[in-house]
């Protein structure tokens, strides 16, 4: 079986980016960041929703993309790269069922578990939200909410939290990626003692650490895309998230004491993994599916 991407994806995924580059680039984060608790752009949903992120899945026929699982990982790869804030996910799974949500007018949140994102922004919330509070979040980039108790609906769709786990560890993905990339690029670019901290054998081998989760879980979210089994789900998001955390904490490790000042980017890298962390089940969930299928592979 061939995993290397085709020619369309990868110009699926250069033209995700050159978007996003364009219009969430770093003085937009930066902006959201030093701001306070961002409202959502909705120019700038409505224009994802025009180069057809939310509609990937939908088929040709209804208005979508008419594209597959695969398409869509690379896609909220590119995403969780540049930290593009608002509920995607749940954007897109409720495209081609909420009037609007395909072509980003309409905005959706949905309650999966004990923590909302982006409730107060959303035109539609799926599940319950009954009794959901305000709670200070600690990425100053994702306003959350607390309801009473877990949610019990992702919508009609069956394989929602499937495709949140997915999704999420694509996102997961790009931001491991992206603080791997910092990394190396502070590391070639800092001097102590005359030559770049790169030089030195302990940060050499904190960035090929880094590097190898990144890749390790690439392969994992990318063979899940394509298989779409449950149980690769969980194993490509337990290791989407162990990259994205360890990663940023590493990539912190780096800059030093720098990396822990407002002014880097480096710390809203570490504080959105740790909120993507508690999504669909988060850790808990995927270890017992795996401990489940071995358990039941014993037998």
């Amino acid at each position: 079986m061939d995993f290397q991407l085709t020619d369309d994806q990868r110009a699926l995924k250069a033209g995700v980016r050159e978007l996003l580059t364009a219009r969430f680039g770093r003085e937009r984060l930066r902006a959201g960041a030093d701001d306070g608790p961002p409202g959502l752009d909705r120019s700038l949903w409505r224009e994802l929703g025009e180069a057809g992120l939310f509609a990937l899945r939908l088929p040709e026929a209804d208005g979508g993309v008419g594209l597959g699982l695969p398409e869509a990982v690379l896609a909220f790869e590119e995403a969780g790269r540049v930290l593009l804030s608002g509920p995607l996910i749940a954007t897109y799974l409720a495209a081609g069922t909420v009037d609007g949500a395909a072509t980003g007018e309409t905005v959706v949140a949905a309650v999966d578990g004990v923590l909302v994102e982006w409730l107060a922004e959303a035109d539609v919330v799926r599940g319950d939200a009954t009794g959901a509070e305000p709670l200070r979040s600690v990425d100053p980039l994702t306003p959350l909410h607390r309801v009473p108790a877990p949610g019990v609906s992702l919508g009609a769709d069956p394989d929602a939290a499937l495709l949140t786990s997915l999704l999420t560890a694509a996102e997961q993905l790009g931001g491991a990626a992206r603080t791997c990339e910092l990394a190396v690029q502070h590391a070639r670019t800092r001097e102590q003692f005359g030559q770049p901290i790169g030089a030195f054998q302990a940060i050499k081998h904190l960035c090929a650490q880094m590097l190898v989760r990144v890749e390790v879980a690439r392969a994992a979210v990318y063979a899940a895309a394509v298989t779409a089994d449950p149980t690769d789900v969980a194993a490509a998001r337990l290791l989407a998230d162990e990259a994205a955390v360890r990663g940023a904490r590493d990539c912190l490790q780096v800059h030093g004491g720098m990396g822990f000042t407002w002014e880097s980017d480096v710390h809203l890298y570490l504080k959105r993994a740790w909120v993507r962390t508690q999504r669909a089940g988060g850790v808990t969930q995927s270890e017992g599916m795996l401990a489940d299928d071995l358990l039941a592979g014993a037998d």
